[in-house]
């Protein structure tokens, strides 16, 4: 009997230890526990104590490791990748610096600040080895780096799609991590000024021509402050002004600058200008035609008004459609260019 029993103890014992190793790992010991706890409060002081100087955090390759990608981790960092030296010759990436530190400041000074997201940026020339642990050929970009598991393909900021403002990237900032942020802007008196400079250039000449206020009922001067405004406004200068895109695009590995945006959903800045030009070359086209047909002057002078305005209407027409074929894929019409 005594033999049996040592048989059958000794799988029971053997099981029993096992259990107990298993759940020593599953479940660390209270050491451990404080110890993860200390790690981890230590980190937000410093990323706390950083944010009280700057409200962007600049970061190397070794604090991104540490505070980014490091656990333990209870906070989410939103992280701005960029190149901002000026032998990189970025544009882009100081109009977004610009935006990312507007909305940074935003959230740090105001009331509802926690430790729960911080901002911070990463610098080409700094930790270019984050850039090629990331698999990352372009800047700027922004990333969400969320408090738990591994960033999602929608934790990368779409950039040429929504603009770097401010404004766009807090609602995407709402969306990752339920996190809203109210965005405070310097006061700019810039507009102020202008309106006001405006307004007395117009006073002054009201005052100066009080004697014959005529000039105020020029159609020719109405129709053209008209058009103008509208030109600006079916260029795309409002959409501009809401979503922020860059000036243009260029490609990090061919340095090739792109005028024109490729995708329907989006423009550049100078496309603006384009197009602003071709609106306003076709619309300069119609006018002459139709003085041509309309003044009194002689026919070789309203001859040469026609031909330059068939040759505008033409032309810059042609040229818009291409730039709408090549936006809209698929498209099936062009006229003179493809």
């Amino acid at each position: 009997m005594a033999v049996g029993w040592r048989v059958w103890c000794v799988p029971a014992v053997a099981a029993l230890a096992l259990a107990l190793l298993f759940v020593a790992c599953r479940f660390p010991s209270a050491s451990a526990f404080r110890r993860k706890e200390m790690v981890l409060s230590e980190k937000v002081s410093q990323l706390m104590d950083w944010t009280s100087k700057r409200a962007v955090i600049r970061m190397n390759g070794d604090k991104f490791r540490r505070f980014v990608k490091g656990s333990p981790k209870n906070y989410s960092v939103i992280v701005m990748f960029t190149a901002l030296e000026p032998h990189r010759q970025c544009l882009v990436c100081r109009q977004a610096d610009e935006e990312f530190h507007i909305l940074a400041n935003s959230w740090r000074y105001s009331n509802a600040f926690t430790n729960k997201i911080f901002f911070a940026m990463v610098d080409f020339d700094d930790g270019s080895d984050v850039f090629q642990m990331l698999n990352m050929n372009s800047a700027p970009t922004f990333m969400n780096f969320p408090a738990k598991g591994k960033p999602k393909q929608s934790d990368t900021y779409e950039l040429q799609v929504r603009g770097f403002s401010a404004e766009q990237i807090a609602r995407w900032i709402a969306d990752r991590t339920d996190v809203n942020i109210r965005i405070i802007r310097p006061a700019n008196y810039a507009g102020p000024l202008m309106l006001g400079l405006l307004l007395a250039v117009i006073g002054g000449l009201v005052y100066l021509r009080r004697s014959n206020l005529d000039f105020l009922f020029n159609k020719t001067g109405w129709a053209f402050a008209a058009l103008c405004f509208v030109l600006a406004m079916t260029s795309g200068q409002m959409w501009n002004h809401i979503r922020g895109p860059p000036y243009a695009h260029k490609n990090p590995h061919t340095g090739q600058v792109n005028y024109i945006h490729g995708s329907s959903q989006a423009q550049f800045v100078a496309e603006t200008h384009i197009v602003l030009l071709f609106n306003g070359a076709v619309t300069l086209g119609i006018v002459l035609l139709c003085e041509a047909i309309t003044s009194h002057m002689d026919i070789g002078k309203r001859k040469l008004m026609c031909a330059v305005g068939i040759v505008l209407v033409v032309v810059f027409f042609s040229w818009m459609l291409s730039v709408f074929k090549s936006k809209y894929h698929g498209y099936p019409y062009s006229f003179l260019m493809n």
